[in-house]
């Protein structure tokens, strides 16, 4: 039996991962990115160790890249008051810039074919009664054909302009800012600082560098002059952020941004390409879970290609409503949890009544940090 052929339109987390998966499975993977390789992303740079059975079972080790060990989580408030909680699971801190590189190197050692190039169209047609096809073609005017396509392009992309995706339509209020410091902060603790209008989550990645990674409301931002003004006149009014910024260097010549960041709800499947990671849908980034959902997705489509490559699912119409209905049971309610706690904190009252009730009673954080987080991820034989 021939082996099916996958595309998969994006090289960072999710769609490297998947790669991974299904070469190791021995199908034939393409991978068309359209930047090289490495390079600093947006991101908060903090995974939950949910994943850590599945990289073992994908024979990855981050040992080598020195992934920085996270036990603990601390919350503030605008006024600078604080909670500190173990995270049930723990997790560890790596840039994106050290693991999408140190899986760009698994995936071309696993056999992978990887395309540094920018899709520009994705046509589906039926060729014949039982024969259908993928054809994509690029920026460099490159085509490939692929039985099935996985979207792994992110958060905004052209395509999904191209597929008139609905969340498109919606302008979004967030702007996500990020950059690298020199600074003191705990080895094994992510922060979050609450700030007005936003939130800013804090760690350390690999060689004792420090990610910051904010998230505000445009609106909020927009009325200073640059991400220094805003820093300096908004963020600072947490103590905790004061003291960061003034006892820090800047690694970066300067801060990444990305605007338009939709948490709209988002179709898994779109004219038949199999959405994964953020292309599927974003968790708040207040949350901190992003990267494992990325890395799950990837696991459960990776999944279910496996058996529709098998002929154990028999139809790509029952694949992708396998992949929808298993998407929605894992994700949804972790997402509706992240809108429902992102809306309560970003009212002041609401923040300042959810602060005191968690102070009071001690178990209620670890029980929003598992509503945001899943279990240790166990791979199907």
């Amino acid at each position: 039996m021939k082996s099916k052929k996958v595309l998969i339109i994006g090289g960072g987390l999710a769609g490297l991962t998947a790669a991974i998966h299904l070469a190791k499975s021995g199908i034939a993977v393409t991978v068309i990115e359209k930047h090289s390789y490495p390079r600093h992303k947006v991101c908060g740079e903090y995974i939950s160790n949910e994943v850590l059975p599945y990289f073992d079972w994908l024979g990855l080790d981050l040992t080598g890249i020195k992934a920085k060990t996270i036990t603990d989580l601390r919350f503030s408030t605008v006024a600078g008051h604080v909670i500190t909680t173990t995270l049930p699971l723990g997790g560890f801190g790596i840039s994106r810039f050290a693991l999408d590189e140190y899986l760009y190197q698994e995936a071309l050692s696993n056999g992978c074919q990887i395309i540094i190039d920018q899709v520009e169209n994705v046509d589906f047609e039926n060729v014949d009664f039982d024969k259908d096809i993928f054809t994509i073609s690029t920026q460099s005017n490159q085509t490939f054909t692929a039985d099935l396509v996985l979207g792994a392009f992110g958060k905004r992309s052209n395509i999904d302009l191209k597929l008139k995706r609905a969340f498109m339509d919606r302008k979004s209020k967030w702007l996500a800012v990020k950059a690298h410091y020199q600074a003191n902060i705990t080895n094994n603790m992510v922060s979050l600082h609450n700030f007005d209008g936003g939130y800013c989550g804090v760690s350390k990645v690999e060689n004792d560098v420090v990610n910051v990674c904010y998230i505000v409301n445009y609106d909020a931002f927009k009325k200073y002059k640059n991400i220094t003004d805003f820093q300096e006149f908004v963020m600072t009014k947490n103590p905790h952020l004061k003291d960061l910024f003034t006892n820090s260097n800047l690694l970066f010549e300067k801060p990444l941004t990305i605007s338009q960041i939709s948490f709209d709800k988002k179709q898994a499947v779109e004219e038949h390409i199999i959405m994964i990671g953020d292309t599927a849908g974003l968790i708040h980034p207040l949350c901190g879970n992003g990267m494992a959902m990325a890395i799950h997705s990837a696991k459960i489509a990776s999944e279910l290609i496996i058996k529709y490559n098998n002929n154990t699912i028999e139809s790509r119409a029952a694949l992708e409503k396998e992949y929808q209905k298993k998407w929605k049971y894992t994700f949804n309610k972790r997402i509706q949890a992240g809108r429902f706690l992102s809306l309560i904190l970003e009212n002041k009252t609401s923040a300042n009544l959810v602060l005191k009730m968690v102070t009071t009673f001690k178990f209620i954080l670890p029980y929003i940090i598992k509503q945001t987080h899943g279990k240790p991820l166990t791979v199907e034989s």
